[in-house]
């Protein structure tokens, strides 16, 4: 496995951490059976894609990273200032939004940047791609 798999792999395996801590934290917030299932289903959607990504690296002897404290200090701190001031559904839409842009943002430039990547680990990171994609387009009925 050469070196941007496992960069690339650990990228994704650190996104899908770092959503699926979001959605934990946004789900003591979420109000609607409706927006909670979605939620739900996403964060199932994103732990099996962890999952997918940890099995790969473990293949190849290397080690999950945790997601960049100070990003997730900032995230949940942003998250808990904003539902603070609007506790509505309409607010965890549109948080969920903004997280899963910066996950398509993120996860797209380290396909760009890790361009020597296997195929399996660039068709995982377009996989997670596709599911913020969708995630945000199912999040947009709750605004």
């Amino acid at each position: 496995m050469n070196t941007d798999t496992v960069s690339l792999l650990k990228e994704i395996n650190s996104g899908c951490k770092m959503a699926i801590d979001s959605i934990d934290q946004i789900k003591e917030f979420t109000k609607g059976d409706e927006l909670k299932r979605l939620i739900d289903e996403y964060r199932d959607e994103h732990v099996g894609l962890k999952e997918r990504s940890a099995k790969m690296l473990e293949s190849a002897e290397e080690e999950c990273e945790k997601p960049n404290m100070m990003a997730s200090a900032f995230s949940w701190f942003s998250t808990e200032m904003k539902m603070t001031m609007n506790n509505e559904d309409s607010q965890v839409a549109k948080i969920m939004m903004d997280g899963c842009n910066m996950g398509i943002q993120s996860i797209g430039e380290y396909v760009n940047k890790y361009a020597t990547a296997s195929k399996e680990a660039q068709d995982l990171a377009r996989e997670l791609i596709r599911s913020e994609e969708e995630f945000s387009k199912k999040m947009e009925k709750f605004l």
